[in-house]
């Protein structure tokens, strides 16, 4: 494939499309904690956009290499994705519902759950990469990298701007967003 415009709009494409579940995240992730400080947003996109360049680059290292077992793996991404996604909205609506006044903020821990599993489809990219070579795969994931950070940190901004407004049921409003992205995941894929 060469370099050219083409290129850079079809991985920036790829980037957009995919990044949509990990902006809902975000967004919920500035619901259940709108204070949050600059660095932890830049981590959160940080690790929303990691994410989302590493699964594409284990899937196109996949389809050359272990391309049979990866398509038995492919069949369970939704059910992983709800599963996780799940866990975690229900646990941030638990949370919602029984505040402690405790520090509830977003852990390590739940970030990189949360990474995985808005990302996990984006093991899929790498099929639809696979012509590419090692260095044109790894430029569309470093773009798809870019993207997501991008879009993260505004999901964030905009999930931070309406927990201030919602005050004490955020966290519930972000547990709910995340299963709907997990059932989304879910429906999508029988589709």
């Amino acid at each position: 494939m060469m370099w050219n415009i083409g290129f850079v709009i079809n991985a920036v494409a790829l980037g957009v499309g995919l990044a949509m579940d990990a902006f809902s995240v975000s967004m919920a992730n500035g619901l259940h904690e709108p204070d949050m400080k600059k660095a932890k947003v830049l981590l959160i996109a940080f690790t929303f956009g990691f994410f989302q360049f590493l699964m594409p680059m284990i899937g196109w290292t996949c389809v050359h290499t272990i391309v049979e077992h990866f398509r038995y793996f492919q069949k369970a991404i939704p059910f992983i994705a709800l599963g996780l996604l799940g866990y975690i909205g229900s646990k941030m609506i638990y949370e919602g519902m029984h505040e402690t006044g405790e520090d509830q903020n977003l852990g390590s821990g739940t970030l990189i759950v949360q990474g995985i599993a808005t990302s996990i489809d984006a093991l899929s990219v790498g099929f639809t990469i696979s012509e590419y070579s090692l260095v044109e795969a790894f430029a569309a994931s470093l773009i798809i990298f870019a993207v997501t950070f991008i879009i993260c940190i505004c999901g964030v901004a905009i999930g931070k701007k309406f927990g201030m407004k919602l005050a004490g049921k955020s966290s519930i409003l972000g547990g709910v967003i995340l299963i709907i992205i997990g059932l989304e995941i879910m429906i999508k894929s029988f589709l």
